[in-house]
């Protein structure tokens, strides 16, 4: 038995030196110090020797295990060791070379201007409200003086959820909406963005969605004047202050008198080009004060207050101030194009 045990070790350290792999290791370890192993089957005949015999081969046993062990574990510190030095030789940086540039994003170029012109309102102290893009007729027509069959309804042709339930066709149902909540008790000094939809054809001009942003401004002794204050300060902020503006005679159902805003064309200054076809002005919003119909379904009394409304198109501004050709621009999502515009 103490024979046996002597070959069992000289078998095992031999494969423990000859292994190249931690595989190897492992089969080494399970079938000479397993349950199943040699050693312990050379264990299991020690009930047939002497007293004396018993403690004798029992430490020749645990000295041949300790030693199996041993073997296996320096070997396989050293296989690692191994292992690992050739993973970095194949795995080397080379920390000298430049780093690759990561591209950063920036904001779209809508949403760049509706922030520009909330900024501009907001330091002319309107503050910013925001409505549902689900609309009730009510609000998107009826309280806005379009009353069901009016003419002008037409123009506003929406996608209806129900009969009584449509994607909204402009912000100005939160500008009723404002001032239904106030109850005709106090001023009212707002604009309104977001997205609107209409059943347009798409086209260079045209999109069944797109966005909006409308001011309303409810106070006493409210004048045209201001109105045309307001819009002129507009102008020259996002155009430059080298910007004329003219108002000219026009129709809204929610405004009177009603008026569309020109600016003078920045491409001829005024002396007229193909931009702005011959006439030297370019077509920017509307407005107008705001119809007393409109303020008495909202609470206000029309004798005590008035106010002026307008609304304008982030995308036909954007168009202008940089020279994009197609509204669909905005919506493809061309990072070609988009990424122009970071830094506007």
């Amino acid at each position: 038995m103490k024979e046996r045990l002597e070959e069992l070790k000289t078998e095992a350290l031999d494969k423990v030196t000859n292994s190249d792999t931690l595989k190897d290791l492992q089969d080494i370890r399970v079938a000479y110090l397993g349950k199943k192993g040699p050693i312990t089957e050379v264990l299991r005949g020690m009930g047939k020797l002497s007293k004396e015999e018993r403690p004798i081969i029992g430490e020749l046993a645990n000295k041949v295990r300790e030693a199996i062990s041993d073997a296996l574990d320096e070997k396989k510190e050293k296989l690692e060791a191994e292992e690992l030095e050739k993973k970095l030789a194949e795995e080397t940086i080379d920390v000298t070379l430049p780093g690759r540039p990561v591209q950063v994003g920036g904001p779209h170029l809508l949403t760049s201007i509706v922030e520009e012109i909330e900024d501009l309102f907001i330091g002319m102290g309107f503050e910013i409200k925001e409505g549902p893009e689900v609309e009730t007729d009510y609000y998107n027509f009826e309280a806005l003086n379009l009353p069901k069959g009016h003419p002008a309804r037409d123009m506003q042709d929406s996608f209806y959820i129900t009969e009584e339930l449509l994607l909204r066709t402009h912000t100005s149902p939160v500008q009723a909406r404002t001032m239904g909540a106030y109850e005709g008790r106090k001023p009212v000094k707002m604009i309104c963005p977001g997205k609107v939809y209409r059943r347009d054809t798409d086209d260079a001009t045209h999109s069944h969605q797109f966005t909006q942003i409308e001011g309303l401004y409810v106070d006493k002794n409210v004048r045209m004047s201001d109105l045309k204050g307001v819009l002129n300060r507009f102008a020259k902020q996002m155009f430059g202050e080298d910007r004329e503006i003219r108002l000219r005679p026009s129709f809204f159902p929610f405004t009177e008198p009603s008026v569309e805003m020109d600016i003078s064309c920045k491409v001829c200054n005024g002396e007229g080009c193909s931009v702005c076809k011959g006439t030297g002005w370019i077509e920017i919003l509307g407005g107008g004060m705001v119809h007393p119909r409109v303020l008495e379904m909202a609470g206000y009394d029309p004798k005590v207050y008035n106010g002026f409304a307008f609304g304008m198109g982030p995308e036909r501004i954007a168009m202008l101030k940089y020279g994009v050709d197609d509204i669909r621009h905005f919506y493809m999502n061309d990072i070609r194009f988009l990424k122009q515009y970071h830094k506007a």
